[in-house]
């Protein structure tokens, strides 16, 4: 087992936490990220990176998970660093996004099942490379500036639009595996709300309880009769959609989110920014911010559904959903 303590715990780039201690929990950012899906996008300044954890700080959050997977720019090193300058508790993220993130990617395309499983335990238990993407066994693990290993304390894979292609499935396969010999948590993006019962089924004929998986943008679908169905199989509502303001007013979200609530599923909503690019940081001259989320959205939200539930929302559940629990073998 990953784990020798019976205790639950959380994993965060400075080392494993008691679940409690984390306080108000943004459940999904980035503080590095690099895509060819975003050009012009990148997250990649350490100095400007901290600056805007820093604000998220400032902010009433006290804990966020980097939801970056393999290959897309990660810089674990410097999380760490940012976390131990701005006192933010960071859970770092092992795994794979959609296909389309790797396009052209030769190293990405040829990962089998078993290199996969074993790139998510590795990152799990012994660290992070320092240089994310490098395959060759030449990369350093990474450290904190304590000097202990940078691991992660989250398993993520991605699908598409309605479909989930097998580089997808193999990647939902390999965090299934690595979650059953660890017990950590799971998430999923879903892009524009998509495949989320499909992504459900698939994880569970792979020995995953719902109850361990969070299913991110879920919100980017503000359909409360699917939250029920989906929170009453006992997943997790990644609701990260503030300040996506396209196809429909925030309203329409608060409505959705408070719907789940009213239902009876306020213990499987969590909260996030997903802000995610460099045009909509603060700290590199972009808007609304990562501290958007606080400072205007959960007011709103707070309005509708009460402050016991927007506790539950950002305290609660963040913690029972990143606690590992006692792996299944």
């Amino acid at each position: 087992m990953m784990n020798d303590r019976e205790t639950p715990f959380v994993r965060t780039v400075l080392g494993d936490v008691a679940p409690e201690s984390l306080g108000r929990v943004n459940y999904h950012e980035h503080l590095f990220q690099a895509t060819p899906l975003l050009p012009g996008e990148e997250l990649a300044d350490e100095r400007l990176s901290g600056e805007e954890a820093a604000l998220m700080r400032a902010g009433g959050i006290d804990a966020m998970v980097d939801a970056t997977p393999w290959g897309l720019g990660r810089d674990p090193e410097a999380v760490a660093r940012i976390s131990a300058r701005t006192g933010l508790s960071v859970i770092v993220t092992a795994g794979f996004h959609r296909e389309a993130h790797y396009a052209g990617r030769t190293d990405a395309a040829g990962l089998d099942l078993a290199a996969m499983t074993a790139q998510c335990v590795a990152e799990l238990h012994d660290g992070q490379p320092a240089v994310d993407g490098d395959r060759s066994g030449a990369s350093r693990i990474a450290r904190a500036p304590h000097g202990a290993p940078v691991r992660a304390g989250m398993l993520k894979a991605g699908v598409g639009y309605w479909s989930i292609s097998p580089f997808e499935r193999r990647a939902l396969a390999a965090v299934a595996a690595a979650h059953r010999v660890s017990g950590a948590p799971i998430m999923v993006h879903l892009e524009h709300g998509t495949c989320a019962h499909e992504a459900l089924d698939i994880l569970a004929e792979e020995g995953v309880a719902e109850n361990r998986i969070v299913l991110a943008h879920i919100d980017r679908s503000p359909d409360p009769i699917l939250y029920a169905e989906l929170a009453a199989r006992g997943a997790y509502l990644g609701c990260d959609g503030a300040a996506r303001l396209k196809e429909w007013p925030e309203s329409l979200l608060i409505d959705a989110i408070a719907g789940a609530a009213e239902a009876g599923h306020a213990d499987r909503v969590l909260l996030g920014g997903d802000v995610a690019r460099r045009s909509r940081y603060a700290a590199y001259g972009g808007m609304p911010g990562i501290g958007y989320l606080t400072s205007r959205f959960i007011p709103r939200l707070a309005a509708r559904v009460g402050p016991d539930v927007i506790r539950a929302f950002l305290e609660t559940n963040p913690r029972s959903l990143l606690a590992w629990s006692t792996p299944a073998g």
